[in-house]
């Protein structure tokens, strides 16, 4: 069943509608958990499932004789049922979509359900699978001539590819703007895919742009469709670079980089295996590119021309006038983007004779200057089109080439015009209609739209020649304002930090009629992610503070959601410089709070104490929220003071911090703030062994997060309740509410507080003498590695070694608690390293009686009380 769900190619989303139309039940959580299996599904989904697949009747059919021959015991469960015959081999199932936790049949996980008499749910790590990119755009339905070219460099693509050779095989694509270098680079490409059947990537380098995709980006972007997560993707260019390599090595991908600017851009992407290769297309000869076969693209010749002229109009108009339509074409300098435009324009007026066209063309005081040269070619072949549109159709045209994203949201045109939607759309119709504007994929993000580089350059120019600079202001804050008033209501629904909202006065225009407001904020998120960021860098160049900052501040809870740690510091950072620059203190603190969680709680390899640059920078961020008077970003500030105040052992202190957030946060109804300032109280407060009290803060908190609506942060409050529980020895209940606290952070794909939940479980387990308690740690291991995080890292060394030492493998136990007291070194939470080294200490007795000295010393420095009572409080084994 999963190799046929991969067959069919469709989301369990897709599948749940299908079937429901088909009058067939098939949840989304239920197939996922299905797929993950290995027990035999009920029957009735089998039948549902498969239907929804696309098999017909007699195909469902055989798939139910199958099922019942399973059950019955009497069938070879290896043996195959009717399959398509391009079926993919089997995979592990990977859910495409969080389904919402239902009943315990149903997990997500795919565990057996909890409550069965004596059983609990195994704890195992997620399934994972390579998907197989195939990025590339559709190939172009009109394609004309090229023969020669597109032979020439599909056999430098594929002749060596089943050969070993030195490197990937390459061929790169110059020529004039316009000249239809991505056109035919699609079309090749497209013919070669079959000889790689590995994956296909592909992206638009935006080399004609003055802001160029920096190469770490693109290889971010590579790496995701290669189904690598973002926490695991390197935040360093050159460590991105050789992930990216590794993962290529003995694959056979195509990867196609499509308008670079220089070789400078495209080494970083050039792949190290000899099975790939790569396919490159540029302005510029890029001459020392080192062992490209270089094909420099001219104009078209002979009849190519009028073939394409004949393709676009498309009703048979140039076969009866060939003359006439070969003037137009030597009019268009064979110019493949000036021929398109001129065919756009017959096919969009079926009455326009071709004498027409050829005469408007042929008048010198109308027809475009220098239609043959260069960059200026492209730009006279543009200015003929747009001087056809009416009035508002140009201007739109004009106020949308200010914006940087490389695709539109399709609410942008009538917020920039100030107009109804209807308005608009008439407008983008035109230009729809004159090839200057490209309609793209109707997704979570809704309808958008998409300028070639070098249309958007001359739209810009436009603008910067016809509008005036208060015009052109105006419509970039209304344009970067819509992006702003729509992340806002999106970001509302996604859960994630409880920080106070705060908000800046940029404007947020109105966004009516829009057809986007009912999807899902997470996908949204994901798919208008690229043009988010451009926003949020454009209102950086252009020195809008305050949309700047309040647009970054919408995109914090989705980067902690989906785990973008790297993009959240690098976001945060540039914007904060900016409002420092602009004397914008609100804009400043807000960055500056984002920021402290990210560099405290994720490895950033920045040396020195983690936990003393969150006290320094905390401080600093409460001086700032002092000074502006704003009592929610008091309370954010204190909660972090406390939190570093715990960690140095300055418990009374703490407390007092802790209270003053929650006092603020009672004051400014910020109920957010008051679920974190119950937990930093309640962390304070188990350090000091008060664990009764601990866990009345841990419910406080649980009752706030769920007036809130926060699941993420109901999962961490269960967590934390969990935890206290169990030193107090109801370890029942402790055991029932990390449970409930992992379905909630699997459900969400929060890696960050499902592993600090498994080393909370397996603490439990080492209690209660159960074995689960080894792979329990071993996976927050493994994922706390993988993802970089510095404090659970520390945390699931120790229990392991604490794990190992118990099971007397001395040697073992050691490795890991060395690791872990040096992790905790640089993470500077005081307790938490003094534990680390009373069980080291444990562990070098009767082998090592120096060491063991050394550590329980060195534990007794940080401690400040004696090992015994160290021992007492501290450890977890017999």
């Amino acid at each position: 069943m999963r190799r046929l769900r991969a067959w069919s190619g469709l989301t369990l989303r897709d599948l749940e509608a299908r079937a429901a139309t088909a009058g067939n039940v098939l949840p989304r959580s239920t197939a996922a958990a299905m797929l993950n299996r290995a027990t035999l599904p009920r029957r009735e989904l089998v039948v549902a499932f498969v239907g929804a697949c696309g098999l017909d009747a007699s195909e469902v059919a055989e798939w139910t004789a199958a099922h019942e021959a399973l059950a019955a015991g009497t069938r070879d469960p290896t043996a195959a049922v009717g399959m398509p015959a391009t079926i993919a081999p089997a995979e592990p199932e990977v859910e495409d979509t969080a389904a919402p936790a239902g009943t315990a049949s149903e997990r997500p996980d795919g565990a057996a359900p909890a409550g069965t008499a004596g059983e609990r749910p195994e704890l195992a790590a997620p399934a994972h699978h390579r998907p197989v990119p195939a990025m590339l755009p559709p190939g172009i339905g009109d394609f004309t001539g090229r023969d020669g070219e597109a032979s020439a460099v599909l056999s430098r693509l594929t002749a060596d590819a089943s050969r070993p050779h030195d490197g990937p095989a390459l061929a790169a694509i110059s020529g004039m703007g316009g000249v239809g270098k991505s056109v035919l680079a699609v079309h090749v490409a497209h013919r070669a895919a079959s000889a790689f059947p590995d994956g296909q990537l592909w992206v638009n380098l935006r080399g004609a742009d003055t802001s160029a995709l920096p190469a770490a980006e693109v290889l971010a972007r590579f790496l995701r469709a290669f189904g690598v997560p973002d926490r695991v993707i390197s935040a360093d260019p050159a460590e991105r670079a050789a992930q990216y390599r590794s993962l290529l090595a003995g694959r056979r991908v195509l990867v196609v980089l499509d308008n670079a600017a220089s070789a400078e851009q495209i080494r970083p992407l050039l792949p190290g295996a000899a099975s790939c290769a790569v396919l490159v297309t540029s302005r510029n000869r890029l001459t020392d590119l080192e062992g490209a076969y270089r094909l420099d693209l001219g104009v078209f010749g002979g009849e190519e021309g009028i073939r394409l002229l004949g393709r676009i109009a498309a009703d048979g108009r140039v076969g009866t006038e060939p003359s006439t339509a070969a003037e137009i074409v030597r009019l268009c300098g064979d110019l493949p983007l000036a021929i398109r435009i001129a065919g756009a324009r017959l096919a969009a007026r079926p009455a326009l004779g071709l004498e027409h066209l050829a005469a408007a063309l042929g008048d010198e005081r109308r027809r475009l200057d220098r239609l043959t040269m260069g960059d200026l070619a492209v730009r006279t072949s543009l200015a003929f089109s747009y001087r056809a549109l009416d009035a508002g159709a140009q201007r739109l045209f004009r106020l949308l080439g200010l914006f940087a994203a490389s695709d539109l949201p399709d609410w942008l045109p009538a917020v920039v015009l100030e107009a109804s939607q209807e308005e608009a759309e008439a407008h983008v119709e035109a230009l729809v209609d004159a090839q200057l504007l490209k309609v793209t994929a109707n997704g979570a993000a809704g309808c958008r739209y998409r300028f070639h580089d070098l249309v958007r350059v001359f739209a810009a120019e436009r603008a910067e020649a016809e509008d005036s600079p208060r015009d052109r202001d105006q419509a970039l804050r209304h344009g970067l304002g819509g992006w702003l008033a729509v992340a806002e209501r999106m970001a509302a629904d996604i859960p994630g930090p409880c920080y106070a909202r705060i908000a800046g006065p940029a404007p947020r225009p109105p966004i009516a009629g829009w057809a986007g407001w009912g999807v899902d904020p997470e996908e949204w998120f994901d798919a208008e992610l690229a043009a988010l960021l451009s926003a949020v860098r454009q209102a950086c160049r252009l020195r809008l503070d305050d949309l700047a900052f309040d647009l970054a501040g919408c995109l914090e809870k989705y980067f902690d959601l989906r785990g973008m740690y790297a993009d959240w510091a690098a976001l945060n950072t540039e914007v904060m410089e900016v409002c420092r620059s602009s004397g914008n203190l609100l804009g400043e603190a807000v960055m500056l709070r984002g920021l402290i969680d990210v560099s405290t709680w994720i490895d950033q390899d920045s040396g020195g104490s983690a936990m003393a640059r969150q006290h320094a920078d905390a401080s600093r961020l409460l001086e700032m929220f002092t000074a502006l008077g704003h009592l929610p970003g008091r309370s954010d500030a204190s909660v972090m003071c406390a939190w570093s105040l715990t960690a140095e052992g300055a418990h009374a202190q703490a407390v007092g911090m802790a209270e003053q957030a929650r006092e603020l946060a009672q004051k400014s109804a910020h109920v957010g703030g008051e679920a974190r300032a119950r937990l930093a109280l309640a962390v304070a407060t188990f350090e000091q062994g008060q664990f009764d009290i601990a866990v009345a803060h841990t419910r406080a908190a649980l009752e706030r997060a769920r007036v809130l609506g926060n699941a993420r942060w109901e999962a961490t409050a269960l967590q934390f309740a969990g935890i206290g529980l169990r030193e107090m020895g109801d370890l029942a209940t402790s055991h029932e509410m990390l449970d409930r606290s992992l379905a909630i952070s699997r459900h969400y794909r929060d890696t960050y507080t499902e592993v600090l939940t498994l080393l909370a479980l397996a603490r439990l387990h080492l209690r209660r003498g159960d074995p689960a308690a080894r792979s329990t740690a071993e996976l927050a291991l493994a994922l706390s590695r993988e993802y970089r995080m510095g404090h659970h890292l520390a945390e699931a060394l120790q229990v392991l070694g604490e794990i190992e030492f118990a099971a007397g493998n001395r040697d073992r136990a050691i490795t890991l608690l060395e690791e872990s007291v040096r992790r905790w070194r640089q993470r500077g939470w005081y307790s938490l390293q003094a534990a680390a080294l009373v069980s080291l200490g444990h562990a070098y007795t009767g082998v090592d009686p120096a060491a063991a000295r050394r550590a329980f010393a060195e534990a007794d420095a940080i401690s400040g009380q004696s090992i015994s009572a160290a021992k007492a409080s501290t450890m977890n084994v017999p």
